[in-house]
């Protein structure tokens, strides 16, 4: 059969909103470019009510599809988990873990699952859409994300990794791709697939597992891991999106992983001037190489951030003409 005569199916292009016809005997999932806007268009894939339509995220352990809803008709997202895992017991022990642990928790800036399933040999996790990209693709997208956003991300990340430590969970792996923002810009945490119980005991070289970048000194030292990592890696996230530079770069791996350990932290407002004293005061201390010297409760860090915020509101409201001007950033990095 030629082409011109191939049987066709009508899909919406999720780039241009376009109504569009794609070849009928393209295999689910696969895709093909729009002809007017070029993005791809994926063939939907049943899996029992859910429709999926197009894929939002991949990552390590699966791919994440905008899907439809078609019993209760809303939009969700569905995590496919790779066939290649299915034979690994203890990747998909970490599929399940994130499907409980994320089920337990009630919390607006926490992902919501719906169900968790499997389908004719496919496993796969329901849960609330937020496809309005991460905080890792919005750092590298402006560089610097101002202030005041950074602020109210922090002081509801904050209080969603309060919400899991009363439910007994650390998170384990708090990074600003694991922070994804919904249609109402509204930051949710997302993947608990590293989370654990606060008095289990953590795995030998657990810490790879993790990002270097956010890692907290005491789990590279192997020492007791406890909440207090958690609001380091959320102190770590926080200062590179409103630094634009993580707190500890180096050429390799291993030389971050040292830094993290022994390397003093730059204060935030020296390297981006314009950062409030109260702001780079209250991440300085999440950062502490000593979690004692950190803040000693979730409720401590969030009023620091808080007040920090209130101060830079009334700042901004004296004068608001600076507070649009750009951050200018410097050059401590490069001579150092």
């Amino acid at each position: 059969m030629s082409d011109a005569n191939k049987p066709l199916k009508l899909v919406t292009c999720p780039g241009c909103d376009a109504k569009t016809f794609i070849p009928s005997d393209l295999p689910p999932l696969a895709s093909e470019p729009c002809k007017k806007c070029g993005h791809a268009i994926m063939m939907p894939m049943q899996l029992r009510q859910f429709e999926l339509r197009s894929k939002i995220a991949s990552g390590g352990m699966g791919t994440v599809y905008r899907a439809w809803d078609t019993t209760l008709e809303r939009a969700v997202a569905v995590k496919l988990m790779k066939k290649e895992l299915l034979d690994e017991p203890q990747m998909l022990e970490s599929f399940y873990l994130e499907a409980r642990a994320c089920a337990k928790l009630n919390h607006t800036n926490i992902i919501h699952i719906y169900t968790f399933d499997e389908w004719e040999g496919e496993r796969y996790l329901v849960m609330e859409i937020a496809d309005q990209g991460s905080l890792d693709a919005r750092i590298e997208k402006l560089h610097i994300i101002p202030e005041l956003q950074v602020l109210d991300i922090g002081i509801k990340i904050a209080s969603a990794l309060d919400m899991a430590l009363k439910y007994d969970l650390l998170h384990c792996d708090i990074k600003p791709g694991n922070i994804l923002f919904n249609a109402d810009h509204e930051p949710k945490l997302v993947d608990f697939g590293l989370a654990r119980k606060t008095d289990a005991e953590a795995e030998g070289a657990e810490f790879t597992r993790g990002t270097p970048y956010y890692v907290a000194p005491e789990k590279i030292k192997r020492e007791p891991e406890t909440f207090l990592s958690d609001m380091y890696s959320l102190g770590a996230t926080l200062y590179h999106a409103v630094t634009g530079h993580v707190p500890f770069d180096a050429p390799t791996v291993e030389e971050v992983v040292i830094a993290q350990v022994q390397t003093p932290l730059t204060p935030p407002n020296l390297v981006v001037p314009e950062i409030s004293q109260a702001t780079s005061d209250a991440l300085g201390q999440s950062l502490a190489k000593n979690p004692a010297d950190r803040f000693l409760s979730y409720d401590e860090f969030i009023m620091a951030l808080e007040a920090a915020r209130s101060l830079l509101l009334r700042q901004q409201s004296q004068s608001p003409d600076q507070s649009q001007q750009p951050k200018r950033m410097t050059s401590w990095w490069r001579r150092k």
